[in-house]
């Protein structure tokens, strides 16, 4: 926090605001859902193109401000294994916007002392795309600041899928096949965010209240904040406003306050329910 209060002019609304968030308190995870680079273009009558082309300078954006902040791991949201649906210009048109982010951003990154991983199905990319991944992912590895993961042909089925299938494959190479046992730990341990804390808090823009396939086992107790503000005109000061009502939250995982069994399912008596029917 002192880096980015430090990087900001007293008086500005944003330092103001920095002002009031409590360093200790900070999610260690933060997880985002960009979403509405296509709406933005279309309400200034642009190509959907260049509303993406307008979503990277909010990335490069949070992705400073939550160095900055002293955020440990940052997830992003960037390409989903549905969005291959869209048309091919478009896709096309994603992996150059990619490419010109990956070779424009590696200073910024070595910088800010900040690991680039990529998650999701990447061997499924273009050849090009995939080079300068790996070219980024090598140089920046050994950095030891924020970890920025980008989540690209990405989703939370298909990771759940992978998953299990790799748990399979294991069993298979060590001949414990026939004694497998899937838990949530074995599961966990096998997924692209292996080893990694769970998110704190999810952020999704455009208003959108839906989780659009993004990380479906590890948010399972994450706080998750919605902006109706799109993608593109998403700033550091709309990250501080999540990251304040996320403070003010009382995480309890699914127990009550003493400690005591979950009370965020409640059950009714079986007389409540029949005489419900």
């Amino acid at each position: 926090m002192k880096e980015l209060l430090q990087a900001l002019t007293p008086g500005d609304p944003d330092r103001l605001l920095a002002t009031q968030i409590d360093p200790k308190r900070l999610p260690s995870h933060l997880a985002i859902i960009m979403d509405g680079n296509g709406r933005w273009a279309r309400q200034r009558n642009f190509p959907r193109l260049l509303g993406h082309r307008a979503g990277i300078n909010a990335v490069r954006t949070v992705v400073e401000t939550s160095a900055q902040m002293g955020i440990k791991i940052l997830t992003l949201y960037a390409f989903s294994v549905e969005n291959w649906k869209r048309p091919r210009h478009e896709v096309e048109g994603l992996w150059r916007l990619l490419r010109h982010y990956l070779k424009r951003e590696l200073s910024n990154l070595m910088e800010n002392d900040i690991q680039l991983v990529a998650i999701g199905r990447v061997e499924s990319l273009p050849g090009t795309v995939q080079h300068d991944l790996q070219y980024v992912m090598e140089r920046t590895s050994r950095n030891e600041g924020m970890r920025l993961n980008l989540a690209i042909n990405y989703g939370g089925r298909t990771e759940l899928v992978d998953a299990v299938n790799a748990l399979i494959d294991n069993a298979r190479l060590e001949g414990t096949l026939d004694s497998l046992e899937v838990t949530e730990n074995a599961i966990s341990s096998h997924l692209y965010t292996a080893g990694l804390q769970d998110p704190d808090l999810l952020i999704r823009t455009s208003g959108e209240m839906r989780i659009s396939n993004f990380l479906l086992w590890q948010i399972a107790y994450t706080e998750i904040f919605v902006t109706n503000r799109l993608w593109p005109d998403f700033r550091g000061i709309h990250m501080l406003e999540a990251i304040e009502d996320y403070q003010r939250r009382e995480r309890r995982y699914g127990g009550l306050n003493d400690g005591s069994e979950s009370d965020d399912v409640e059950s009714l008596p079986v007389n409540q329910l029949v005489a419900g029917r």
